[in-house]
């Protein structure tokens, strides 16, 4: 898929320059001629044939990845290990430094909420749009960080930390790292 994909960028991209740098030109030196040449119809067919075959492909792969992301949002309360933003653990002695954990995503919306939240935005109050989707992203990235820390048989993870970044329009990176440690039973 992500190879059909990555033609029908391409063929969507080769459309469009030629179509703009070729075709408008041609449009302007030559608008008394109705007949419009092959060159200029198959690279406005590559611009539309692309941008569907991109779709096509995007809604299929996003079907098989929100599977996986609920995956990670159902095994919320799954995990044993305890998780704080202090430095120590209270009561209990930290026994070893397991290193660095951490856990990725980045998350955007579909344009329908993404006009919805536009529309709120003008009238003014909460953007549950974005909160919902913010929300989502933190949990995929904390248990994706918990996952990490029980694959190196922590006990609990100190020192966590959130990080958000806006990637492109609407679509937000989310980044979620703490230490994992071992505790003295």
């Amino acid at each position: 898929m992500k190879t059909l994909r990555q033609v029908g960028s391409f063929v969507f991209v080769l459309g469009l320059f030629t179509s703009l740098f070729a075709g408008l030109p041609w449009y302007v030196t030559v608008a008394d001629d109705p007949v419009i040449p092959w060159w200029l119809r198959i690279a406005v067919y590559g611009f539309l044939g692309g941008i569907l075959v991109v779709l096509v492909t995007l809604v299929s792969e996003q079907k098989k990845q929100k599977t996986s992301v609920d995956e990670f949002l159902t095994e919320e309360t799954a995990s044993r290990i305890l998780l704080l933003n202090s430095l120590e653990v209270p009561g209990r002695e930290i026994l070893d430094i397991l290193g660095l954990v951490q856990g990725h995503t980045i998350f955007a919306i579909w344009l329908g909420k993404d006009l919805s939240a536009i529309v709120r935005l003008i009238l003014g109050g909460e953007l549950t749009e974005y909160t919902e989707m913010m929300g989502k992203a933190r949990q995929v990235a904390m248990n994706r960080m918990i996952a990490q820390a029980e694959k190196k048989g922590a006990d609990a993870i100190i020192n966590i930390r959130y990080t958000t970044t806006s990637v492109v329009g609407s679509a937000a990176e989310l980044f979620a790292y703490g230490t994992a440690v071992k505790l003295r039973k």
